[in-house]
């Protein structure tokens, strides 16, 4: 029996949606020039790792059941239910892309900010690996736990109906049987 909840469902995807959106439009605009000699290190491999896997989510086909507008209120449920699992999956790794895209950023900005123009040297050498040791330590905070707590609260702090997303281990068990 249909439990009436379907508009909400039908409205948590549009916002979920719409996160998985923005954030893929950000990730797609990540510009980074690196001279040649500045190409593989840490902080620009990291951009275009981000980068490309804002593209290796919209390749992957939609892991729901599709199935026809029969106009059965228990069978949009599922589909409906469906989709909220498989836009909850790709906005998490979104978020998690863009977060790990964000530190790279700030590497980035500091490092420039540190070698002002100039080819990196001796004296820049502490400074340059403060900057990198900041990044990894950035990375190693942004755990699944993180990425998860960053989407709960503000989806919460909007009032948004979170009751059907699916959890942290279920995002994780469907992430871990796509590989």
């Amino acid at each position: 029996m249909s439990d009436g909840l379907n508009d909400a469902r039908a409205m948590r995807v549009a916002e979920i949606m719409t996160d998985f959106r923005n954030l893929q439009h950000y990730l797609v605009q990540l510009r980074a020039t690196p001279t040649a000699e500045e190409y593989y290190l840490e902080g620009y491999s990291l951009l275009r790792q981000c980068t490309s896997e804002a593209q290796s989510i919209l390749q992957t086909p939609f892991s729901g059941s599709a199935s026809s507008g029969s106009g059965n209120p228990e069978s949009e449920k599922q589909q409906l239910r469906a989709i909220i699992t498989d836009a909850a999956v790709r906005r998490f790794q979104c978020q998690r892309a863009y977060l790990r895209a964000h530190a790279g950023l700030r590497w980035m900005n500091s490092r420039n900010s540190i070698l002002r123009g100039q080819k990196p040297n001796a004296s820049h050498l502490g400074a340059l690996q403060q900057a990198d040791a900041t990044m990894r330590n950035e990375l190693l905070a942004i755990s699944d736990a993180y990425v998860e707590n960053t989407l709960r609260a503000a989806d919460a702090a909007q009032g948004k109906w979170l009751n059907e997303d699916p959890s942290l281990a279920q995002i994780q068990q469907i992430l871990m049987s796509r590989r």
